[in-house]
């Protein structure tokens, strides 16, 4: 094998190792999908009656307003924007809705 080859293989073999266990990058979506998931859950849990879903709970979660505020117009936008939950969370297994 000359050196220019075994050069290439080298360098083919270290960018095969980085790439297999480069997990950081995919992790990360996964979390930032997660959490901001969550945040979806917990403002539709506080504040639902935006959306037209009666809670019980409204006249508490008000005090939670001044905090969110900044996030209140893109949650909003996000939970009309969706059409099918079921078919999203069947995007994450790769199978057809």
């Amino acid at each position: 094998m000359s050196e220019d080859k075994l050069k290439k293989f080298l360098e083919g073999l270290k960018l095969f190792f980085k790439g297999a266990t480069d997990f950081n990058r995919k992790s990360r979506a996964i979390l930032q999908k997660e959490a901001s998931e969550e945040m979806d859950n917990f403002m539709l849990i506080c504040f639902a009656e935006i959306l037209g879903l009666p809670i019980p709970t409204s006249y508490y979660t008000l005090e939670l307003l001044p905090y969110l505020a900044e996030d209140m117009e893109r949650w909003q936008r996000r939970m009309m924007d969706r059409k099918s939950i079921w078919g999203e969370k069947w995007g994450d297994y790769d199978l057809d809705a």
